[in-house]
């Protein structure tokens, strides 16, 4: 199995979606004999946002395409997900490789790999959240993948974590146990 581990938080060694997502690669490692896992730290090394230019370069869709999970640590920075997990994305809806265009519309050529998202947000966006409404991160992801082929999505969240350091841990902790559950 090949797992492409994304992480796209600039809070570095402090990011709470680091330590999640490296846990859940961890798990998934630990479960599958012989597992191939590559990294990329978006947050430390940033794509540059696309241009023209890059649309020759296959590099990074190729990296996903080749993927059989990809496990992605998401902060959500003003409701939604970060510029250089954007840009990434951005190299990844490549029509003819990863989507098409037909009569019947848009249609993914990417399904077939499972996808984990590693969530953390500063407050509290879930459905029973007041502000529910201004949760874009999710929405947004599921979107993007569904148009790719991807249905198998699992989210594990850490909500909070900007409440105070007891809300934080308590998240934290939430999240690795949660972890613990994906199935082999």
């Amino acid at each position: 199995m090949k797992i492409l581990h994304l992480d796209s938080s600039v809070a570095g060694e402090n990011s709470v979606s680091k330590k999640i997502s490296a846990a859940v690669v961890a798990k998934l490692s630990a479960d599958r004999l012989g597992a191939v896992v590559k990294y990329r730290d978006l947050g430390a090394d940033p794509l540059p946002h696309l241009t023209l230019a890059d649309l020759a370069d296959h590099t990074i869709v190729d990296e996903f395409l080749s993927a059989d999970v990809v496990v992605i640590g998401a902060p959500m920075y003003n409701f939604t997900v970060p510029t250089n997990l954007k840009a990434w994305l951005d190299r990844i809806a490549i029509a003819g490789k990863t989507f098409q265009y037909g009569a019947n519309g848009p249609a993914g050529l990417a399904g077939g790999r499972k996808v984990i998202v590693a969530s953390t947000r500063g407050g509290f966006y879930g459905p029973d959240s007041p502000v529910s409404g201004y949760e874009l991160q999710d929405r947004y992801l599921q979107t993007f993948f569904g148009f790719l082929g991807i249905t198998d999505i699992t989210f594990i969240h850490a909500e909070g974590i900007g409440m105070g350091p007891e809300q934080r841990e308590r998240a934290l902790n939430n999240a690795l146990a949660a972890t613990g559950a994906l199935a082999a």
